[in-house]
């Protein structure tokens, strides 16, 4: 090999010459290739980063990511022409989502329509939607270089033992990425060996870092290494894995929710699995920055449990999820996952965890304006919390029937449900139920037109919360106390409680509440003659509930365009 390299060598010194290299495994298969003279380039092709040529031998590194769907159309047009992809706009699309915008994916599919030109490309499209496997359909029976299975193949093929591992379980994850902390879960090692097998990984080009530690792949690489965990890992190994991840999500998931809403009655569930990592969270803000980071992968962890039928998760998994979905607006998403929890908590004949998906999927509907249904899983949920003998959730759930009540209407009916969980609440000695209860009273109280009492039941309730610490509960106190005073004209009172509220909301995390408040500052502000302060209120409010596909939205935007034009007031 050393006389081969100096000859090679000595017929290129002094000459002007490109070198390509494509396709290299690693760098010490490319050094004997490097000419000696400085007259040659080399424009060298790897999978692998081949970190190693920059630091030792002055390569200069261009890191090259899927196509842009320009790029991947622009592609497809100079291989079939523009006329055949103009033709048929919505199958050239359709083609370019199943190869995932990769060159070689996107080049075996327009070379198979140049060469089978009585197919059409909406007829291409079906047969990679349609495909059993995902990868039959750019695989090659002449060439390994145009047969993708075989180009993922020689990258997996260099990996470590563990690497290749971790690659396999990968596929079994629900996507679309994931943490270091989930794939140390995954896989059942110490976080420390997972850094440094997903550091591998990456350099073999067969996971992406697009975010500092949240890693992913494409789809085909995923169905790649679907396969491959299939064909090598036992059935039982695939069970414990998806397990473990599950378990991960749960028990941080948990944690997560319990920070932000500490006055919420806990559930239980068993211990995790050996090998489960669960992220340290901080405080309330960590959680809300892990859960705004991973709740896609929470509702597809969701659907993968039902799929699997770990049902104990399923519903777990949803309880977990509910405030953080309630307070960012995700009611669909809530509702979705609530199903999901139904369906799991029947089939586990578990009366109390049928309750608490019950009240999840009431919470779901009245945040969604169907208040008929919600009571109706409401009065499903007391039931059954009466017959699991849990009176701390049948107190909860009267408090939620008295908020459906008060969307419909209703507010004698709200107050009796507040008076019935306050009954509840005071028999079980439980603090933070009882002021919520109170404060729910004041709020009924309000809403009948007894201003006064509804101070005082309030402001009962608020020295409470601030006496536990509840933050959230003294933002709904808050609030409650603004809607008090506004009706007493007193409005400078009103303002200041509103604001703290707000305050509180935007630091929760609860938007929807934060949003629903701004409106009723504007409010107040008008009925000051503060107008330009109403209509900036308003327009705050308008946006965020836009955002939210809140139905509070049409109201509010009535009284802004009232406010900016006073004679639509008279039509």
């Amino acid at each position: 090999m050393e006389a081969q390299t100096a000859l090679y060598r000595s017929l290129l010194a002094g000459k002007r010459m490109l070198v390509v290299l494509d396709n290299a495994r690693d760098a010490e298969q490319v050094r004997p290739l490097l000419p000696g003279s400085r007259t040659c380039l080399v424009v060298l092709t790897s999978r692998n980063r081949l970190a190693s040529l920059v630091a030792t031998s002055g390569a200069r590194s261009l890191m090259l990511d899927v196509l842009t769907d320009a790029e991947a159309l622009h592609l497809l047009e100079t291989r079939l022409g523009a006329d055949r992809s103009a033709a048929e706009p919505q199958a050239v699309q359709e083609i370019i989502a199943r190869c995932v915008r990769l060159p070689l994916a996107l080049a075996i599919v327009a070379a198979r329509a140049t060469t089978h030109p009585e197919l059409s490309l909406t007829a291409l499209a079906a047969e990679l939607t349609g495909a059993r496997n995902r990868l039959d359909a750019f695989g090659s029976d002449d060439d390994p270089l145009t047969d993708l299975r075989a180009v993922f193949s020689g990258s997996y093929r260099q990996l470590s033992p563990a690497a290749a591992r971790l690659f396999r379980l990968l596929g079994l994850h629900p996507g679309p990425d994931i943490s270091k902390t989930a794939a140390a879960s995954l896989a059942g090692l110490p976080l420390d060996q997972v850094k440094l097998l997903l550091r591998e990984l990456t350099r073999a080009q067969l996971i992406t870092e697009p975010t500092p530690t949240r890693y992913t792949f494409h789809d085909l690489l995923r169905a790649y290494a679907g396969e491959q965990v299939q064909a090598h890992e036992t059935e039982a190994d695939r069970y414990q894995a998806v397990h473990r991840a599950l378990d991960h999500y749960l028990h941080t998931a948990y944690t997560a929710d319990r920070l932000l809403d500490p006055d919420r009655s806990p559930i239980t569930f068993a211990a995790p699995l050996p090998g489960v990592a669960i992220e340290r969270l901080g405080g309330p803000d960590q959680a809300m920055v892990w859960l705004v980071t991973e709740h896609h992968v929470l509702l597809a962890a969701i659907n993968q449990a039902a799929g699997a039928r770990l049902d104990g998760h399923v519903w777990r998994l949803a309880w977990s999820l509910s405030t953080f979905l309630d307070w960012q607006g995700y009611w669909r998403e809530l509702a979705a996952s609530q199903h999901l929890a139904v369906a799991a908590t029947e089939r586990l004949e578990d009366l109390a965890a049928q309750a608490f998906a019950y009240r999840g999927l009431a919470r779901a509907h009245a945040r969604l304006g169907d208040h008929d249904e919600a009571g109706k899983h409401l009065r499903h949920a007391l039931d059954l919390h009466g017959q699991a003998g849990d009176h701390i959730s049948q107190a909860n759930t009267h408090m939620a029937l008295g908020w459906v009540m008060h969307q419909q209407g209703d507010s004698a009916a709200t107050l009796e449900h507040n008076m019935q969980a306050l009954t509840l609440f005071q028999a079980n000695a439980h603090e933070a139920g009882k002021a919520a209860a109170l404060n729910g009273i004041g709020f009924a109280h309000a809403e009948l037109g007894n201003h006064r009492e509804a101070l005082s039941y309030c402001e009962q309730a608020l020295a409470q919360f601030q006496e536990l610490g509840s933050r959230s509960g003294e933002a709904d106190t808050l609030e409650s106390i603004g809607r008090a005073h506004h009706h007493l004209g007193q409005h400078d009172q009103a303002v200041t409680s509103y604001q703290s509220a707000i305050g509180l909301y935007r630091d929760l995390g609860h938007r929807g509440y934060e949003a629903e408040t701004l409106s009723r500052l504007g409010d107040t502000y008008q009925a000051a003659g503060s107008h330009d302060d109403a209509r900036t209120a308003w327009q705050q409010a308008l946006s965020m509930l836009t955002k939210l596909d809140h139905a509070e939205a049409g109201p509010v935007r009535a009284k802004l365009e009232q406010a900016i034009n006073p004679t639509l007031a008279g039509r």
